[in-house]
């Protein structure tokens, strides 16, 4: 199976209105509860509204641009790219918002590691 990365726009959601906002949350809710259940939630949140921290190779931290690409993200593990737009379009409607996927690339060492990990 394969990771895909369901994301939308920072202030993607500012149209909605404050009092709207409880129902949206229980609607989004409502989605992940499903996913959990289908066994293909990887993780889901939203980014809060402050800079990044950017770390340099060499270890120096300064801050960021402000937060205008990734106001939010669910990754969903499923067989495929089909799949992964149907979860989409229901956080399309849960969020009242669009939503970008995009599939995270294969790593086969990297998938061996983990096969490792969990022996």
């Amino acid at each position: 199976m394969t990771w895909y990365v369901i994301s939308f726009d920072a202030h993607a959601m500012d149209h909605i209105p404050g009092d709207d906002m409880p129902t949206v949350a229980k609607d989004a809710h409502a989605v992940v509860q499903e996913a959990v259940n289908e066994g293909v939630l990887v993780c889901a949140g939203g980014l809060e509204d402050q800079r990044a921290s950017v770390v340099a190779t060499d270890g120096t931290v300064t801050d960021g641009p402000y937060p205008e690409a990734i106001g939010g993200l669910t990754v969903v593990d499923v067989p495929s790219r089909e799949e992964a737009l149907e979860w989409a379009a229901k956080i399309a409607v849960a969020c009242r918002c669009a939503q970008e996927v995009r599939a995270i690339g294969p790593d086969p060492e990297l998938d061996e590691m983990l096969r490792r990990a969990h022996r």
